[in-house]
């Protein structure tokens, strides 16, 4: 069976991205699946800076607005949804378009990644479980450092659940480094992958712009909402960058000028974590949006890279 040819476009967060997959799914005859671990909640639009229907201009979209707030959604969970939507939107004749930031989302369909075989120690997470307990989340991340630096720098303190399985792989005789090293490419795919940036300077003030734009489009509001709602802070998506800031201001942690700081510091951190991320596709054309400014010429550099 031949491969599908899946294009896949990304960058670290605020680069980009929206605008140049729009106009690629319309010179490619293209339907876009997201990557992008924010948007596939409901009614987290602000803070996750989802794509609005205005943005879309009539081009199909999938994976955004999944599954409620408090719902889980895994890894495995996205790849099976997106290899189906690849598979129905290339049985109609168009292109697959995959846009987004999100790295293992990105990872699980570039290579062939086993969910199902990885070792489990009930007694050993439990474990780890009375571990975080005691001594917080911090202290997880600190462990899994020291294992293996490479799985604690992809993954974010404040995700428990996955820190914990992380180390009971290790622990249990797994492989941490299967995550990343000596993979093998999906044989079902065809990707091509093109990663936006732009000077670090710059990509830095965009970061700051959103920032001050979300609080402008009602993030505080958003996230009153879902609190109102019964959505907590111990949840994954109320973890996310802004959410989980704004959720400490509503707690009297922080004033209001230093929780916007600390959301355009950590979103920051996060592109800077994304870069590196992504300077590990090696078969990856990589477009700076500062030095190939028009539209144009970005959309016929990336046609000649898919054709070869």
């Amino acid at each position: 069976m031949s491969k599908i040819p899946v294009l896949i476009l990304t960058g670290p967060t605020a680069v980009g991205k929206t605008n140049l997959s729009i106009e690629l799914a319309k010179s490619f005859n293209g339907e876009i699946i997201s990557a992008d671990s924010m948007q596939i909640y409901k009614n987290m639009d602000v803070g996750s800076a989802k794509i609005t229907d205005e943005e879309m201009n009539g081009i199909k979209h999938y994976l955004i607005d999944v599954i409620n707030p408090d719902e889980e959604f895994s890894v495995s969970d996205f790849r099976e949804m997106a290899e189906k939507h690849i598979k129905d939107i290339h049985g109609r004749g168009k292109l697959p378009i995959i846009t987004g930031g999100t790295g293992l989302y990105l990872n699980s369909l570039i290579y062939n990644m086993d969910f199902g075989k990885s070792n489990s120690n009930e007694d050993l997470r439990n474990e780890l479980y009375d571990l975080y307990q005691k001594h917080g989340a911090e202290y997880m991340h600190n462990i899994l450092h020291s294992l293996s630096k490479e799985s604690a720098d992809r993954i974010h303190p404040n995700n428990v659940k996955r820190v914990i399985r992380a180390i009971e792989i290790y622990k249990s005789g797994g492989e941490l480094g299967d995550f990343s090293k000596d993979l093998q490419y999906n044989e079902n795919i065809d990707a091509k992958v093109v990663v936006l940036n732009r000077d670090r300077k710059y990509l830095y003030e965009r970061i700051n712009m959103r920032v001050d734009i979300m609080f402008d489009q009602g993030l505080l509001a958003e996230v009153k909402k879902l609190k109102d709602m019964g959505y907590t802070q111990d949840m994954v998506s109320m973890k996310g960058i802004g959410y989980k800031e704004v959720l400490d201001y509503f707690d009297e942690k922080e004033t209001l000028d230093r929780t916007i700081e600390i959301i355009k510091q950590s979103t920051r951190k996060y592109a800077k974590r994304q870069i590196t991320w992504f300077k590990k596709y090696k078969d990856a054309l990589w477009i700076d949006l500062g030095e190939l400014s028009d539209i144009n010429d970005q959309i016929a550099l990336i046609k000649n890279f898919i054709k070869k």
